[in-house]
């Protein structure tokens, strides 16, 4: 299978100019490297609408941003996280916890954990005790049985970073498969070895590279890209004025996220004949329309 990179947006808004500017640069890495592109709706939380999902659609290939293949949805993959999470308890490489968010922020912790981190309540839990908490009513998550509690990961642009893995969801109480196990599933069906999105996900990184290599997937090579942010500082929004296509055009939404890059190119061809990595802006792109 030819190695390919990715864009995968969650489709629970209209996508807005920080969002396309990310879809663009990974666009740029992955068709300057030679590898396919796939686009991946993310579709699995219910906060997620098949009209959104259309538009996204629909905007990114008015920029020129294209893909190989059918655009794959995540709703489509329930077996496919299904034999995964099943050979994994096989393996023992989970358990089942009880613990409601509130319980994990008002558990004791071991000294400098941080904040959020699971504290492995439910870890050692007795059948007797599963048993028992099942029958008032929990339905349980299913979490990874970590082994380690870093790991490291290098990124094309911030080097190697060493992040925090702990006992992480891999499937809700309410049965949706968790975010870091169908990204990590998807991502090692569908080839793609080269994951782009925004910094603001550099932190989740060091545990879906931890979970691949358990599932016997290589790592991918990262780049995690500044975002884009409102004229307060803040991550882009609607408050921050017009942010969408529709209300920018698709020239202009062009011109500035060229712009924003260093570039000078009008189109995303063009701009794939002026990119190069080690010229990106380091520092985020502050947003103001104009």
């Amino acid at each position: 299978m030819t190695p390919a990179g990715r864009f995968a947006p969650s489709p629970s808004a209209d996508l807005h100019i920080g969002n396309l500017r990310t879809a663009i640069l990974a666009w740029l890495f992955a068709r300057s490297t030679g590898r396919r592109f796939l686009l991946r709706v993310e579709d699995l939380d219910d906060r997620t609408f098949p009209d959104v999902a259309e538009r996204q659609i629909a905007d990114l290939a008015a920029i020129g941003v294209t893909w190989d293949g059918d655009v794959e949805f995540q709703s489509a993959h329930a077996r496919r996280y299904d034999a995964v999470v099943a050979d994994m308890r096989a393996r023992g490489l989970t358990f089942e916890c009880f613990c409601s968010r509130r319980d994990i922020l008002a558990a004791p912790r071991a000294p400098h954990a941080p904040q959020g981190a699971y504290p492995g309540t439910c870890r050692g839990l007795t059948d007797d005790e599963r048993a028992q908490r099942r029958a008032a009513g929990r339905a349980p998550a299913l979490r990874l049985r970590s082994e380690v509690t870093e790991f490291t990961v290098t990124d094309l642009l911030h080097g190697p970073y060493t992040g925090i893995v702990d006992d992480f969801v891999l499937r809700r109480g309410d049965g949706v498969t968790a975010y870091n196990l169908a990204v990590v599933v998807d991502d090692a069906a569908s080839g793609v070895d080269q994951v782009v999105r925004g910094d603001d996900l550099l932190s989740s990184s060091p545990r879906q590279a931890y979970l691949a290599s358990l599932l016997g997937h290589a790592s991918p090579t990262y780049a995690h890209v500044p975002l884009v942010l409102g004229a307060g500082g803040k991550r882009l929004a609607k408050r921050d004025g017009a942010v969408s296509l529709a209300e920018i055009g698709v020239p202009r939404a062009l011109e500035r996220i060229a712009g924003s890059l260093g570039l000078r190119a009008g189109t995303v061809g063009d701009m794939l004949a002026e990119f190069d990595p080690a010229r990106l802006p380091r520092e985020p792109w502050v947003y103001r329309p104009t």
